[in-house]
């Protein structure tokens, strides 16, 4: 062989290795997981997850996530990530996030929580115990599912203590991802909270009916049967819904946790919500975000959607919510990533 062939080999393998085919791109189905019982709403998912194939900017309602609709899968992924929304959310809410996650190797499935999104606001009407019960136990039925599913079940990694489970949520959905971490929801906290605080956390204690104080013969109430998930092996939770939780099962979460606390959150406001977590949580990481309100972790939709704190498009003068969702998009795959290098 000529030294010429020899060079011109070693550039066309340089030249493969840089090829736009070999990046991971986002791939995108839809799917959804039958209820619990006859007649129970089915929960819709939108799963990312990495392909090849070339993805494109496609609208979905107010959102446009950039993604390759029904790519192939990739052989393997790093683990599986449940993303959870916040009340009367959408699963497709946080699609720059969900992206991030499926172009780093991760199986994303974004759920749109049964009666509690922008279609179905039934579950918060049912009053707090449902509410803080049911949502938590949606996540790990979706979990079930897509552990038995033959087209993932063999594509998710897993080591000695089993298939590899992340969470992420944001707000409810914080709540959502710790509880099924092992905290634990007091609804007598929840009651005497909004009992002397609505003034000063008053767009979560006006919130449906889950802010509002417990009826008595609910305000001990205990979930039926315990939250907690111990196959969800790590956590994210985005500016959460905290105030509910006791200290001593915040106190007792062993798994790793990462908090993002928005400092200028009107929703919940961070030392009743982010900020009692972090101090009742001391292992865990705390992220504050300056200059940035509740809706900062979700992608801005494409037309005005109005809530309780206003439209979820705004934001603080001189805050670049692009820019912040697309470092957050690496930081979350980086999270997860060092929890089970």
């Amino acid at each position: 062989m000529t030294p010429l062939t020899r060079s011109a080999l070693v550039l066309a393998a340089a030249l493969l290795l840089q090829s736009p085919a070999a990046a991971l791109e986002a791939g995108f189905r839809q799917t959804s997981i039958a209820g619990p019982t006859a007649g129970a709403p089915a929960t819709t998912l939108a799963l990312y997850y990495p392909t090849q194939t070339p993805a494109r900017a496609i609208p979905m309602g107010p959102f446009t996530p950039r993604v390759a609709f029904h790519g192939v899968p990739e052989p393997t992924v790093k683990g599986l990530i449940l993303l959870s929304h916040g009340t009367g959310g959408s699963e497709l809410g946080h699609s720059t996030l969900a992206q991030g996650l499926a172009r780093a190797g991760y199986l994303v499935a974004a759920l749109r929580h049964p009666g509690d999104n922008w279609q179905d606001g039934s579950l918060p009407q049912a009053g707090a115990a449902a509410y803080f019960d049911e949502r938590p136990r949606q996540v790990s039925r979706v979990i079930d599912a897509l552990l038995r599913d033959p087209l993932w079940k063999d594509r998710i990694t897993r080591d000695v203590q089993g298939p590899r489970v992340g969470a992420v949520g944001h707000s409810a959905g914080g709540y959502t991802v710790l509880a099924l971490a092992g905290g634990a929801p007091d609804l007598a906290l929840l009651a005497s909270h909004c009992a002397m605080n609505q003034a000063t956390d008053p767009v979560f204690c006006r919130t449906g009916r889950v802010g509002q104080p417990a009826p008595p013969a609910a305000a001990t109430a205990a979930p039926a049967a315990p939250l907690t998930d111990r196959r969800v092996r790590a956590v994210v939770a985005l500016a959460p819904v905290g105030v509910v939780f006791s200290d001593r099962s915040l106190a007792a979460i062993a798994i790793p946790v990462s908090i993002y606390q928005a400092d200028l959150d009107r929703w919940l406001v961070p030392r009743f919500h982010a900020g009692w977590i972090a101090r009742n949580l001391p292992a865990a990481q705390l992220h504050r975000v300056p200059n940035a309100w509740h809706f900062a972790f979700m992608d801005t939709p494409g037309m005005a959607i109005e809530t309780e704190d206003g439209d979820i498009r705004s934001d603080p003068a001189g805050f670049d919510r692009a820019a912040f969702l697309k470092q957050l998009a690496l930081d979350l795959p980086s999270f997860f990533d060092k929890v089970w290098r």
